[in-house]
């Protein structure tokens, strides 16, 4: 069937360069960092909310899915869609950041704009949000974090985007801007509390744009702690490290505090390059020539060889607004982690972390040209070690496949909020780049592994069926996940009451189904 009739419709309600049908395009928004989905017929790059709203409006009289793209940086097919009768709505030019209202702390940004963007924005005024970005912060969008739940830096004392976030508008399936927050009132006003009658905000967040696609969102603010200190801890078990970790954060001691596999930080960069621009990171976020002195004696003295062969290492970020209340914090996080039989090594890590932060996005790629692609669980910290043990049993006794086909998993653990332990199963494989690699990536960086992998099906199956053997497990277990997309369970995973509400609301709102169809569950 020809799509003629939609490319005309698209350009005269966006104009001609917004509507793009090239291959470049198509193939960027048909897949991820892992899913690949069926190309759309069309990918439109809007500007404004209007135009968002004009597209699902054209799209939807033909019949035409509407599928919500932002940085694009997942791996769960949240933007894959399951057949090309679709249009992609590439939100990345919407990208400009709205208000800054310091005297009431809160922003207010389009839904294309990157964390990296707010970050800094605030940091030459003394401000930040309070969870401030992903580790892909760089390309990473609020409209992508808010429907996905995006966490990571601050998040072990402020929780993710959705717990940061005042309101939002969004672009309902027949056109209608809907605002939430505040912004719900007949008469305009500035954001506040999320709070006024229901939560209509709670209810876009985390939803893979199933109900609508986000324009713009507002958020609290906090100045920025006037002081920081890092420390790092290796530990012989992953369990001695996350019993560490869970009453750092039960202690609400730390910023982020996060542990990573030995074979994670054996594949860290080292190259002189990266080395260098490292050390002046480090030196323009310690404060005061004393204080970077201080700090690159520290990261000289650290290297990269600092965490004992084997070892699971723990590294966490502390602030405050004065340094006798970051030193106490330090302190007590300390012993915590020598308590549980953590032996202190240079912080490298957290304050590379800090200081370089969303530096590039290369890291889509494997530290030797492959691939990589992760699976979350939240549960609560009295359940960790059940659910490490759990993981641990079920990969076991793939070791010979998974060792043929050159197939290996790391970890990454992280607490969110005082009460949240957060694991992630990251499976690393040679295999051939999906466009989104190219595109991500810096190409100095590409042109450092020479020829792309070739590509290696039976390694992807062997990573697939894992993959879907650990999510199952999550379920059984009652482990929550981040970035559901099409890759973990939902829908079916609800009790009947709840989904029995989310399928009446979808009805509501989407009574076509056309608003990117099959994300949740929800066809």
């Amino acid at each position: 069937m020809s799509d003629r009739a939609l490319i005309e419709a698209l350009t005269a309600r966006l104009g001609a360069e917004a509507v793009r049908i090239d291959e470049e395009a198509l193939a960027l928004a048909s897949s991820d960092l892992h899913v690949t989905g069926e190309r759309p017929a069309a990918m439109v790059v809007p500007t404004d909310a209007a135009q968002v709203a004009g597209a699902i409006e054209a799209a939807a009289a033909l019949g035409y899915a509407v599928v919500p793209r932002g940085g694009g940086l997942s791996y769960t097919g949240g933007y894959a869609s399951p057949h090309a009768k679709a249009i992609t709505v590439d939100m990345r030019a919407m990208n400009r950041i709205l208000d800054i209202a310091e005297d009431d702390l809160t922003i207010t940004v389009q839904a294309g704009v990157t964390w990296k963007q707010i970050y800094d924005a605030l940091k030459p005024r003394g401000l930040r949000l309070p969870f401030f970005g992903t580790f892909s912060g760089a390309g990473a969008t609020v409209g992508g974090g808010l429907s996905h739940g995006a966490l990571f830096f601050g998040s072990a004392r402020h929780g993710s985007a959705a717990d940061i976030v005042l309101g939002m508008e969004i672009a309902l399936a027949d056109g209608t801007l809907l605002r939430t927050g505040r912004g719900a009132l007949s008469r305009p006003a500035r954001p506040l509390l999320r709070g006024f009658g229901p939560d209509l905000t709670g209810l876009f967040t985390h939803d893979g744009g199933m109900l609508g696609i986000k324009t713009e969102a507002s958020f609290r603010m906090i100045r920025t702690p006037a002081g920081q200190d890092h420390a790092s801890f290796a530990f012989a078990t992953l369990e001695e490290a996350a019993d560490a970790l869970s009453e750092i954060a039960r202690a609400d001691l730390a910023e982020e505090v996060y542990i990573l596999d030995p074979g994670a930080v054996d594949a860290l960069p080292a190259d002189a390059t990266a080395m260098a621009k490292t050390a002046l990171s480090v030196a323009r976020e310690a404060g005061g020539t004393l204080k970077a002195a201080k700090a690159l004696a520290s990261l000289a003295k650290g290297g990269t060889g600092f965490i004992p062969a084997g070892h699971f290492s723990l590294h966490l970020t502390v602030a405050g607004r004065i340094p006798a209340a970051v030193r106490a914090d330090l302190d007590a996080a300390t012993r915590i982690a020598t308590e549980r039989g953590g032996v202190p090594v240079a912080p490298t890590i957290p304050r590379v972390a800090r200081a370089a932060i969303f530096a590039d996005l290369n890291g889509v790629i494997g530290p030797k040209g492959g691939r990589w692609v992760a699976l979350n669980a939240k549960v609560a910290h009295s359940e960790a070690r059940g659910l490490i043990a759990a993981f641990e049993a079920l990969i076991a006794p793939h070791a010979g496949e998974m060792a043929a086909h050159e197939v290996h998993v790391t970890r990454l653990v992280s607490a969110l909020g005082t009460g949240c332990f957060s694991f992630e199963a990251v499976f690393h494989w040679r295999d051939s780049w999906l466009p989104l690699h190219r595109a991500a990536a810096e190409p100095r960086h590409l042109a450092g592994f020479g020829e792309m992998p070739p590509a290696d099906p039976a390694a992807r199956a062997l990573v697939d069926r894992l993959r879907r053997e650990t999510v199952e497990m999550f379920r059984e277990r009652g482990a929550i996940s981040s970035q559901i997309g099409r890759t973990y369970p939902f829908r079916e995973a609800l009790s009947p009451a709840p989904e029995r509400l989310l399928a009446g609301i979808k009805e509501i709102l989407d009574p076509r189904g056309l608003m990117n169809p099959g994300v949740l569950g929800f066809a």
